[in-house]
């Protein structure tokens, strides 16, 4: 039976690989990272399993521990996989195969079996968290398996990266949907080679693998991988709490004014731009963790943008409307609060519009309506921009503009990539814990953001990875222009902080840092610890990570680091006392501090309806 089971998963990672070159990430992204090629297996190895799991559950387990008794079950099960890779040649394949045999020798000695028996042989050679438990090393058939994968993975990332004739892009992307499948075919993924998922199956007669089946069921009903508990939050009760009120809307956002709670608040108020791929609350979560929370609590006026998810009465917006939107909401708070400038925050593609913005308004001569400008992990120069540079070639443009329905991008694929970013993470943990264990989803607020996706208007979309990621037309002057008005960014003299994360994959530092090659005005450079969202995401209070300044170096992003002092704890209070720096007059909190406080427009209560609508 074990070898039914084994062959069963063979022929379907050969199904997996047929093909293969015709994989893009984008048709990955499309097909929901993988998980939907795993279920047609599941099926199968559910029928074939859970009678057997349920009637005779000894049983299994002695057929699991004998199937080291036909050694060609186990070889047949790797040989399958070689035979379906695209090898260079039959040579390669077999001096591949080799070095597993003799792989497998070396860890069946450890065993007591075989040749090496009884001599002194190291530990397993590869080491990997996937197969941290120690039910993979308990047996030597799992840890053939496992060990057997980790060669594979490194023979076939160091074929990539060796094979000849391939221009740089071109390698990238490959060594990119290469990753991408080696994390799918992980023995970890499916129920015949994980022990862990087997002892569980017997533990629970065959239940463990029904309750993932539902899960399976009920992601592909709703086409989207589930992370967090399904109800576990609701937005404007759980997330998004911070008191405030929707004091302006267009048919592209609302802007929500949050209600004092100090005696004196700057005079200056702070507008939020968050990134229109994703909901506003990312910024205002549960109240520990909350940055519009900690920012009123420290006497800042905050307003924040609140995107509307796109539908078919957005399909003709283009770069320039998001431009004009961030103008509008700037003049709304100039107007609103009798100020000359306001503070701004940019969080990752909205920081990218922000630079054009500040660039928009610094050629028509009113660059002193910004005070400062704050960059969440954000890009303007996308040479360095990482691996989402793999999705933008010409022939994955045109496949994104054939997902677009009704002139919009369902937000679904836009999550899909940036799952497949961190595949292990972010997908193959949640097969192996949800559907294979059939474990209970977790509540966690941030997976439930990240789940929680956004439509885009597909042209827009479309002119923003071609004019941005694929030709990188932003860092040259005049090259876009918005509303009207040419963009070049070395006009923007307004105070810069520009914030990144060092273990951000989707806007790597290295590639944040390159803002301050373009910028006329005075700058400073923070680098936090963690990434994308959690680099950005960490309240004092939780005393987690660290930050890097170093405020002398300016030539490269190497030399900061090289030199940088490091601090415990979230950067945030540094960020504040810039902030007050760059204009510290306050004023008092009543009056038009407090959303209708004098009669002004109120529209609703936040959080708003847009952040609520699909």
């Amino acid at each position: 039976m074990f070898g039914a089971m084994v062959k069963l998963q063979a022929e379907a990672a050969e199904a997996m690989l047929a093909g293969m070159a015709s994989l893009t990430p984008v048709a990955l992204a499309r097909d929901g990272g993988i998980p939907a090629a795993w279920n047609a297996m599941a099926d199968q190895l559910a029928a074939a399993w859970q009678p057997q799991a349920a009637a005779d559950p000894a049983g299994l387990r002695d057929a699991l521990g004998g199937a080291l008794a036909d050694p060609g079950q186990w070889r047949g099960f790797v040989d399958g996989w070689y035979r379906a890779l695209p090898f260079p040649d039959d040579a390669t394949r077999e001096r591949l195969l080799a070095d597993s045999l003799q792989l497998w020798d070396s860890i069946l000695g450890q065993y007591g079996i075989g040749p090496e028996a009884g001599r002194d042989v190291p530990e397993l050679p590869r080491r990997d968290r996937r197969f941290a438990d120690p039910r993979w090393r308990d047996q030597p058939v799992f840890a053939l398996i496992h060990q057997s994968y980790l060669l594979l993975a490194d023979q076939v990332n160091a074929l990539v990266e060796q094979a000849e004739g391939i221009d740089p892009a071109h390698r990238q992307q490959l060594a990119f949907t290469m990753r991408t499948l080696i994390d799918a075919l992980s023995p970890a993924n499916f129920p015949a080679t994980n022990p862990v998922v087997l002892e569980r199956l017997v533990q629970t007669r065959g239940e463990s693998l029904v309750t993932g089946l539902r899960h399976v069921l009920s992601d592909l009903a709703r086409g989207q991988l589930t992370q967090s508990a399904p109800g576990a939050f609701v937005v404007g009760r759980d997330l998004a709490t911070t008191p405030g009120k929707v004091i302006h809307e267009t048919r592209l956002f609302q802007l929500i004014q949050y209600s004092p709670v100090t005696p004196q608040v700057l005079a200056a108020p702070l507008v939020i731009f968050p990134p229109w791929i994703n909901r506003f609350y990312i910024l205002d979560l549960t109240p520990q963790k909350s940055f519009v929370r900690w920012a009123v609590e420290q006497g800042v006026t905050v307003l924040m943008v609140s995107w509307k998810s796109a539908d078919a009465s957005l399909a003709d917006v283009t770069w320039d409307d998001y431009i004009r939107a961030q103008i509008e909401a700037i003049e709304v708070a100039r107007a609103r609060f009798k100020v000359p400038a306001v503070h701004t925050i940019g969080y990752c593609v909205a920081g990218t519009t922000l630079a054009a913005t500040l660039a928009v308004l610094a050629r028509r001569g009113e660059g002193d309506k910004v005070a400062s400008a704050t960059f969440f992990t954000a890009q303007v120069d996308f040479e360095l921009a990482g691996e989402l540079r793999n999705f933008i070639d010409d022939t994955q443009l045109a496949m994104i503009d054939g997902l677009a329905r009704e002139g919009c991008i369902d937000g679904r694929y836009l999550a899909s990539t940036f799952n497949l970013l961190r595949g292990q993470d972010l997908i193959w943990n949640y097969v192996v814990n949800n559907y294979l264990l059939g474990e209970d989803y977790r509540a966690f607020d941030l997976l439930h953001w990240n789940g929680d996706a956004t439509n885009l208007p597909a042209r827009w979309h479309r002119d923003y990875l071609r004019d941005l990621y694929r030709d990188n037309l932003l860092v040259e002057p005049d090259r876009l222009s918005a509303d009207g008005t040419p963009i070049d960014l070395r006009r923007i003299a307004t105070p810069c902080f520009i914030q990144a994360g060092r273990e951000d994959h989707i806007a790597p530092p290295q590639s944040v840092w390159r803002l301050t090659d373009h910028l006329a005005g005075p700058w400073t450079f923070t680098l936090a610890g963690s990434g994308h969202i959690a680099g950005v995401v960490n309240p004092p209070a939780a005393r987690k990570y660290q930050y890097w300044t170093n405020p002398g170096v300016t030539e490269s992003y190497d030399a900061f680091v090289a030199t940088a002092e490091e601090h415990a704890g979230s950067w945030w209070p540094h960020w504040i006392a810039w902030l007050r720096a760059q204009a510290p007059a306050e004023v008092p909190a009543k009056g038009k501090r407090v959303p209708g406080g004098r009669g002004d427009t109120v529209i609703e209560e936040a959080p708003g309806r847009y952040v609520m609508q699909p």
